[in-house]
């Protein structure tokens, strides 16, 4: 029986049976953004809402009605930025799914923890749905963990970078410590490495930069959508023990030439 049947993951009450988020960002036309989501089999999808406007056409228009919209604050300098653009998504009728991103570094657009955490606790409490993107930092997560995050999504490498899981081993100790979902978020470049993720026991991958900057968006989002699918088959059946001494697959009798 294949390891991923009926393997879902719940978020915000919400059971999803796809483990890759995709994004809305540096496409050559709004237009390509349907097509990404039936290639890739997402069912989330984030946008910046700096990136909507006012009358809720553009972009929103492209988006698919069966997709589970994931609203970013994109843009916010700090917590209390972060909270006013949740609370305009949410009126505006985005829902109350929020991913929190305050970012006041312009160099390597690092999330900044302590207001990420101040940003999650208010909105926690105002029963929105709140996915915090972050350094893979275990006391940031912890704290974000009691102030009611419904997942963490640490970064792989600095945004947009398409470098892959340079936090791998800082990941692996938030998947063995923290019981929230493990969403792996920015610099993920290649399906490998988003397959590398899953094994490893990330919840999911959210991937917008390497689908978008690829030649065949289309194409490199089926390609994310079936790696995310392979490594968490793998990961669901166990990796192989690994060992520095080489070990035969058949049994070393029965050489030729070899006397019984």
């Amino acid at each position: 029986m294949d390891a991923a049947c009926d393997d879902f993951f719940a978020i915000g009450g919400k059971n999803l049976s796809s483990r890759l988020f995709v994004g809305t960002g540096k496409y050559g036309s709004d237009a390509l953004i349907p097509s990404i989501c039936a290639a890739s089999n997402a069912q989330v999808i984030t946008v910046a809402l700096r990136r909507v406007d006012s009358g809720g056409r553009g972009i929103m228009g492209q988006i698919p009605g069966h997709m589970q919209l994931l609203p970013n604050t994109s843009g916010a300098r700090n917590a209390e930025e972060a909270v006013r653009l949740a609370r305009l998504a949410r009126a505006a009728g985005y829902g109350n799914w929020i991913k929190i991103e305050v970012i006041s570094d312009n160099c390597h657009l690092l999330p900044d923890g302590y207001e990420t955490v101040r940003a999650t606790e208010v909105l926690a409490k105002e029963d929105f749905v709140v996915l915090p993107y972050m350094n893979p930092d275990l006391y940031v997560a912890r704290s974000l963990m009691d102030a009611g995050a419904a997942a963490v999504m640490p970064l792989g490498a600095p945004i947009g970078t398409n470098r892959g899981l340079r936090t791998k081993e800082m990941i692996a100790i938030l998947i063995d410590e923290i019981p929230l979902p493990i969403i792996v978020d920015a610099g993920i470049g290649s399906p490998s490495q988003a397959c590398e993720a899953m094994e490893m026991g990330a919840a999911a991958c959210l991937v917008n930069t390497a689908i978008a900057s690829s030649s065949d968006p289309v194409g490199m989002a089926r390609a994310f959508g079936e790696a995310v699918t392979a490594g968490r088959r793998a990961y669901l059946s166990e990796l192989g023990p690994q060992s520095v001494r080489a070990s035969a697959s058949s049994p070393l009798t029965g050489f030729l030439g070899e006397k019984n």
